[in-house]
C-alpha cells in the first residue's frame, strides 16, 4: 500500500518540479493522516528529493542538447567563436595603432 501511494505521488505529481517545501507539505499531510510514521515520513522526503534532483538534471540536459541542436541548424555564432572574433579585432587594433605611430 505504501510502495503504491509513493508511486501515485511521484507519477501525479512530477518529480522534477516539486519543491522541498511541497515534499515536507506531502510529509506532513501522511504523517498526520496516520498514513505513514515519522520514519516512513523521513525516508519519503529523502527518496522523492533523490528523485526530484535526478529529474531536473536529467531534463536540464536535454533541455541544453535540443537549444545545442537548434544553434547548429540556424548556424549562429557561439559564445567561443564570438569571443575569437573580438581577441583577433583586438590584435589588429593594435596593429594598426602601432603601424600608425612608426609612420
Amino acid at each position: 500500500m505504501k510502495e503504491m501511494m509513493k508511486n501515485i505521488v511521484y507519477a501525479g505529481l512530477g518529480a522534477a518540479f516539486l519543491t522541498k517545501e511541497k515534499i515536507e507539505e506531502l510529509q506532513a499531510e501522511f504523517i498526520e493522516k496516520g498514513k505513514m510514521s515519522q520514519e516512513e515520513g523521513k525516508q519519503f522526503v529523502d527518496e522523492l528529493m533523490s528523485k526530484s534532483e535526478k529529474a531536473k538534471e536529467q531534463l536540464n540536459l536535454w533541455i541544453n542538447r535540443r537549444v545545442e541542436e537548434k544553434v547548429k541548424q540556424l548556424n549562429l555564432a557561439t559564445v567561443d567563436e564570438v569571443n575569437e572574433l573580438r581577441r583577433q579585432i583586438e590584435e589588429l587594433q593594435v596593429a594598426l595603432n602601432t603601424q600608425e605611430k612608426s609612420e
